[in-house]
């Protein structure tokens, strides 16, 4: 009997182990992990003033740790909660605006793609904003899938763009995929500084890559980019937390100034980013995929109605939602409290496209959302 139990012992350790090699070697070796900066791209991220005791620090304390408690009380969540995906396919605009190569003489159309994922043709341009258009969140295609669209995203049909930006390197905006599908269609990238290392591994050349530090400002075609702070963190794999910087975008042509808020806590940031590029004609703020216990790392809803307001937006998009189940609330929950947060203050320029309409800031849009919550509560 002894004999027998130290054999299944042995065994299982030997599973153990070899469930260890093999996922460190996956991790290692798929392309989709990336990698961190090295060498000279390393030492330029170590001499930014955003980077200490080796990584990137926010501009105010921010901790990420639940504890064992939060812990677990994070994961009975995310097994009881209810409606955080729709239970019928989301209503998506035929055409999808970024098939077409006719770059519009108005100043500035817009098409969302859900999530976080912004076509902007800016005055002549056609720029793509944290382009995730890939079935899954995650390294791994059968985990944090997409949402049900009435159509699916075809990057295949999707025009040359002029520039990608990239607010951080987390897999709901930084897709692997994505990015093999639309290099070679992409005139530029312009990310927060380290992400560069994943893009170069990834085969995009070095001089088609712009990497900016918080506050850094390039004129790009007759555009001013500037990468202004946020409030979050990084990482794609088990040892890189923070290892690259994250960040929001302000965008700002002759005739139009656009700012997108990327992935962040709410903080004294938004109100300097809009005291010194401020306002903005149109503000895309995070709205999605919070929690009470990281809401230092995701705004709640109320709390992106008020950073929409401190950088100055005179139209506030909501993003962040409409595609992944990263939180335990309802679907519609961040639109909806957005909403009426915005009605108490008095606040009438939301704006909330559907997946794949284009639009001018001046076009008004509708709570698609509503009859498919309707239905769902009925049951």
């Amino acid at each position: 009997m002894k004999r027998v139990l130290k054999r299944v012992l042995w065994l299982l350790v030997l599973l153990v182990l070899l469930a260890a090699v093999g996922g460190a070697l996956f991790v290692n070796l798929a392309p989709q992990f990336g990698e961190s900066p090295r060498g000279p791209y390393l030492e330029r991220v170590q001499a930014s003033p955003h980077y200490a005791d080796g990584q990137f620090v926010n501009l105010v304390e921010t901790r990420m740790d639940l504890g064992f408690r939060g812990g677990l009380e994070s994961l009975w969540e995310f097994f009881t909660a209810q409606h955080t995906v729709p239970e019928v396919p989301l209503p998506v605009r035929p055409g999808l605006a970024g098939t077409h190569e006719a770059v519009p003489t108005a100043p500035l159309y817009l098409t969302w793609f859900g999530h976080s994922a912004i076509l902007l043709e800016l005055e002549g341009k056609r720029l793509l904003l944290d382009p995730m258009l890939g079935p899954a969140a995650s390294p791994v295609s059968f985990s944090v899938q997409r949402f049900p669209y009435e159509r699916a995203l075809m990057l295949d049909s999707l025009a040359p763009v002029d520039a990608i930006f990239f607010s951080h390197d987390h897999y709901d905006h930084l897709d692997y995929p994505s990015v093999m599908a639309l290099k070679e269609k992409t005139g530029h990238f312009f990310v927060p500084m380290g992400v560069g290392s994943h893009l170069r591994r990834w085969g995009i050349p070095d001089e088609k890559i712009t990497e900016l530090d918080w506050w850094e400002s390039r004129a790009y075609a007759g555009l001013q980019v500037t990468l202004t702070p946020a409030r979050h963190f990084s990482g794609r794999g088990l040892t890189d937390r923070n290892k690259t910087l994250w960040g929001s975008w302000a965008i700002r042509g002759q005739r139009t100034n656009v700012y997108f808020s990327g992935d962040s806590g709410y903080g004294d940031h938004f109100r300097e980013i809009g005291e010194r590029l401020g306002p903005f004609d149109l503000a895309m703020m995070e709205c999605g995929q919070y929690n009470e216990k990281w809401k230092a790392i995701h705004m709640m809803p109320e709390q992106t109605l008020q950073a929409g307001l401190d950088v100055g937006g005179k139209r506030l998009m909501p993003i962040h939602w409409g595609a992944f189940a990263l939180a335990v609330h309802p679907w519609t929950d961040p639109v909806e409290r957005l909403t009426a947060a915005a009605r108490e203050r008095g606040f009438t320029e939301l704006m909330t496209p559907v997946i794949g309409q284009r639009l001018t800031l001046e076009e008004p849009t509708s709570p698609w959302w509503e009859p498919l919550r309707a239905a769902e509560r009925e049951e």
